[in-house]
């Protein structure tokens, strides 16, 4: 199993446009970071982890051929918006890609693309669409996903709740403001866990802050935590230095070799 982060930044994406500070300056790669989304290769396909809007650019730079399967942690444009791109598997292969998304998520997520997930949406000759099935994702339980067991995970982000995942000794939170007792529950023994953060101080009402996504990480007890959904306040370099052991910040590109979590290439 295999994990490679596709964008590690928040919704405005680093550099953020029209700023002109030191992060968004910054001439090492890592402070580059688009909008939140993975890749996760499981024993019989591979599953993306969001689409954020710039999907078709991380599917080039990684050379991705082929999508088997699409987890949605739930419907904010920095991480449902880049949908349309799928249309290039499901036309290239003649499938149906399956979708697994909360049903509390749904519904917006089909009024946003109705073109998509409208069955009566007539297609004109010599056009494609994507062709996505959806499934039903319920917080703590598990589903069978192209050869492993996932366990959804939900946690509070805002007046909505994020769909995070346990698969085998991964743990991915992303878009999330604290870690309920279930969630503790499901993430208890894993080896790698992948956990937003966005700057020192200043608590943020729907994400955790580094101190926060520090205190969840320390609680879970993974050997390595990955910080993901970072801003331009935090210079990539300074982060590394400033963290406890065992927790590091992510970058774009990022690939976690696991069960064992053994090494970053």
């Amino acid at each position: 199993m295999k994990l490679t982060l596709l964008g590690t930044g928040t919704s405005f994406g680093v550099p953020v446009v029209g700023c002109d500070c030191r992060v968004c300056t910054s001439e090492d790669p890592r402070d580059r970071r688009d909008r939140s989304g993975a890749l996760l290769d499981l024993p019989e396909g591979r599953l993306l982890i969001d689409t954020p809007p710039e999907l078709r650019l991380h599917l080039l730079r990684e050379k991705v051929d082929r999508i088997d399967g699409v987890w949605l942690t739930h419907p904010h444009a920095d991480h449902l918006h880049g949908l349309d791109d799928l249309r290039v598997f499901s036309t290239r292969h003649r499938s149906t890609i399956t979708a697994w998304i909360a049903d509390a998520h749904r519904d917006v997520i089909e009024r946003r693309f109705p073109y998509v997930f409208d069955e009566g949406t007539e297609v004109p000759v010599g056009t494609t669409l994507p062709r996505i099935e959806v499934r039903s994702i319920e917080d703590g339980r598990p589903v069978d996903i192209l050869g492993a067991r996932i366990v959804p995970i939900a946690v509070p982000h805002g007046s909505t709740r994020s769909y995070g995942f346990r698969a085998g000794s991964l743990g991915y939170v992303t878009d999330g403001k604290s870690l309920p007792p279930e969630a503790l529950e499901i993430l208890a023994g894993v080896d790698t866990l992948v956990i937003n953060a966005l700057w020192w101080g200043n608590p943020h009402p729907t994400h955790f802050n580094i101190e926060e996504a520090i205190h969840a990480a320390q609680r879970v007890g993974a050997r390595e935590t990955w910080l993901v959904h970072l801003t331009h306040r935090v210079l990539h370099a300074e982060l590394e230095n400033d963290l406890p052991d065992g927790i590091r910040p992510a970058w774009d590109g990022l690939s976690l070799e696991l069960p064992d979590g053994a090494g970053a290439t």
